[in-house]
């Protein structure tokens, strides 16, 4: 059973946190009934996303068996057959498009859509330089894409940039983090990464942590966000963003990386940074709905 656990990587469960930005910037967090759909929603994606990693171990078994941490997953390692992983891949899928209907059917949708996008990437994407990271990250956004149909609401084209531009920014640094990490051996465990450099990957990750911090900044003072919370106090939360992005550039910089969501949960100026951004955000959307 803790095979099983592992195999859908509960560490990875921090990425669908994306499904609840819908939920926060509609002001729907104060009606129960869209905190449910919501949580529900969260629930799918889990079982989903459990898919798409079982999915992708099976079919990068040899290559993780050369990753000194990868190699120790429960099918590279051989404590979970592929029999079995591809059973609870179908169970999971089942789980998740049954959540899925009670929901809406949108919602659903979108999770076929993610799941198809995993197959591609999966199967032929991820041999193809540049793309590979832009399917990644558009993973990202359909979470949020999938939070917000889920209670029927409008997500804002600028935050659907922000994410996607977040997520550019997550999917770079560990590519760069299994090039700094892995050495000689980072081809053999992904081969496209013979296409990239770390300097490659630093001038993208300039690039695309510059554009992040322009498009919240935008974000905050777009006339819809002034219109629709009814301030402009958004704005301020713009430091926090600023620190989170440069504490994070400066972790991968060190070395870290190769997995963001143990960055987010272990390092702790980063974690506090993330909480007193939600929470002043929270403090600013609440004092001027109420």
């Amino acid at each position: 059973m803790k095979n099983i656990i592992i195999l859908i990587r509960p560490q990875q469960w921090i990425k669908n946190v994306f499904i609840f930005a819908g939920l926060i910037f509609s002001l729907q967090f104060v009606h129960w009934h869209s905190i449910v759909k919501s949580l529900l929603a969260f629930i799918a994606f889990v079982f989903l996303s459990g898919t798409a990693y079982i999915l992708n171990d099976l079919i990068d078994c040899r290559e993780d068996q050369l990753h000194p941490a990868k190699s120790k997953r429960p099918i590279a390692a051989g404590k979970v057959t592929k029999n079995t992983a591809i059973f609870i891949a179908v169970f999971l899928t089942v789980v998740s498009a049954f959540i899925a209907v009670l929901i809406n059917w949108s919602f659903l949708i979108v999770g076929a859509v993610y799941l198809i996008l995993i197959i591609i990437y999966s199967s032929a994407v991820k041999k193809v330089v540049i793309l590979d990271i832009i399917f990644v990250a558009f993973g990202y956004v359909l979470r949020a894409i999938a939070g917000a149909v889920a209670i029927n609401v409008n997500i804002s084209s600028w935050l659907l940039l922000c994410t996607m531009l977040l997520a550019l920014l997550l999917v770079i640094s560990k590519r760069r983090a299994e090039i700094h990490f892995l050495g000689e051996v980072a081809t053999k465990h992904r081969p496209i990464l013979a296409q990239y450099s770390v300097r490659l990957l630093d001038q993208m990750n300039t690039i695309v942590a510059s554009a992040c911090v322009i498009a919240y900044c935008l974000y905050t003072l777009a006339y819809e966000t002034v219109t629709k919370f009814a301030t402009r106090d958004l704005i301020f939360t713009v430091p926090f963003v600023i620190f989170g992005i440069f504490r994070y550039l400066y972790l991968v910089g060190q070395g870290g990386g190769d997995m963001p969501e143990r960055l987010l949960l272990y390092d702790r100026p980063l974690l506090i940074c993330v909480l007193l951004w939600a929470g002043s955000c929270l403090y600013i959307l609440l004092r001027n709905y109420l």
